[in-house]
């Protein structure tokens, strides 16, 4: 949302104010009139203001709650539309295509945005009931930390799934999000890349080139591999599996003395 909304809305609410003229507005907002104009407009049509009939227009804040409800019951309705036509879509699909024909070809498919792809292993992470390993840095972990990726391990779990957490270990201070990170297991140990690395046994995986690399970009330059291979899933799950034999849990660990030893 523009600063200038929540601002113009702020001056409205006032008490001392009350219902405002747009040109009086656009003087306490220190504001171009026209712009000011265009954002009373914007504001009206999503209900947070309302306008008089009179001449000049007055504009009178609407309740705050009223508000907020009324934009969540929008959101509300562009998914149940949404979830509307992609389960028509999924129907139509499933009747023209058969199962064996989609479990026998190979896809491969390239993720952009750093949303997309934590959306992805979130779906990944939720439908598994097998093992599921995430390896990856401290620094992608940090991030996973504020996505639905932790809910998700908590489904996976009740659907009888494991998820391993595998990472390597450059500041102390991401330590705490490790541990809060809700894997069944976490070890911390030496990967062979900055890579991440989220693979599903026998099914499906997901592969960036660096997820370190994208620290100080942005997240719309992240992007990773999908593919549901059946040898590029087996060869790269028995090389996370290698890691993680060969890592060590975090409980054990002094973290601050891994890391010392490490550098």
């Amino acid at each position: 949302m523009p600063s200038e909304y929540p601002s113009a809305v702020a001056i409205i609410s006032k008490d001392t104010s009350g219902p405002i003229t747009a040109s009086a507005l656009a003087k306490e907002l220190d504001m171009d009139r026209a712009r000011t104009y265009r954002t009373v407009e914007k504001l009206v049509s999503r209900n947070i203001l309302s306008t008089t009939l009179s001449s000049p227009k007055l504009c009178i804040a609407a309740d705050p709650h009223d508000a907020l409800k009324i934009a969540l019951g929008k959101k509300e309705d562009e998914v149940h539309k949404i979830k509307k036509s992609g389960e028509a879509i999924i129907e139509k699909i499933n009747n023209e295509i058969t199962t064996n024909q989609i479990n026998s070809v190979p896809t491969f498919r390239v993720v952009q945005g750093r949303q997309n792809i934590y959306a992805d292993i979130a779906q990944m992470i939720e439908t598994t009931k097998d093992e599921i390993y995430i390896v990856t840095t401290l620094d992608d972990v940090s991030r996973m930390y504020h996505s639905t990726i932790p809910e998700k391990i908590t489904i996976c779990e009740k659907n009888g799934g494991t998820v391993r957490l595998l990472v390597d270990m450059n500041d102390t201070k991401l330590a705490p999000f490790v541990k809060r990170f809700n894997a069944t297991e976490t070890k911390i140990g030496k990967l062979p890349s900055k890579g991440r690395l989220i693979v599903q046994k026998s099914k499906k995986m997901i592969m960036s080139d660096s997820a370190a690399s994208f620290q100080h970009s942005s997240s719309d330059s992240d992007y990773s591999l999908c593919t549901n291979s059946m040898e590029m899933v087996d060869n790269i799950f028995t090389l996370c599996s290698f890691l993680w034999e060969r890592s060590s849990p975090l409980k054990t660990i002094d973290v601050k003395n891994f890391v010392r030893q490490s550098r």
